[in-house]
């Protein structure tokens, strides 16, 4: 039996999801058995490869966001929207109650951190901020949801461990929250 391709990527999120998914711990082996890690924050292969299993944890909050959710989905066969920045926008979308410029202005002008106060052209180091913050189901299509702020460790193993060996989970068995 060949090995699957897994790969699990970071848009606008926390790095929650991945400490969890770090947190399945010797139960790692269990899914190296059955899969290669082809693209994560730790593996960084330059271009995206095809793969069978994607968890994308954060929402989609740049240009650089939506390309990237697209072509990711492109070479893709289960899309896997993983916490809920991913599922539903969360935390990440709180940036959609603010106009676009006054986030701009906050964060490149008036923060104690300011370089040279000014907001940075796109394209020039820093990508386009969309003009909200949006779930990844908003701009592609996705397989498989799995909740949680982080989702916890075992509902991560479980997820993955069910995709691997061809089988749906069933998130409701779980107690969320």
């Amino acid at each position: 039996m060949s090995k699957k391709k897994v790969a699990t990527i970071w848009l606008a999120g926390c790095s929650g999801c991945h400490m969890s998914l770090l947190d399945i711990d010797e139960r790692i082996f269990d899914v190296a058995k059955l899969a290669d890690i082809v693209k994560s924050p730790v593996v960084d292969t330059k271009e995206f490869p095809d793969c069978d299993i994607a968890l994308i944890e954060g929402a989609i909050a740049s240009e650089e966001h939506l390309e990237d959710i697209k072509h990711i989905r492109a070479h893709t066969k289960i899309l896997v929207s993983m916490g809920d920045c991913a599922v539903t926008g969360n935390v990440s979308a709180l940036r959609n109650m603010i106009p676009l410029n006054d986030v701009l202005l906050r964060a490149y002008v008036e923060a104690p951190s300011n370089v040279d106060g000014k907001i940075p052209e796109a394209g020039k180091g820093v990508s386009r901020l969309l003009p909200r913050v949006m779930p990844l189901h908003e701009a592609v299509k996705i397989d498989f949801f799995i909740p949680g702020c982080p989702p916890s460790a075992d509902l991560l193993f479980y997820c993955l461990f069910e995709l691997l060996n061809d089988r749906i989970p069933v998130v409701e068995k779980f107690k969320l929250g």
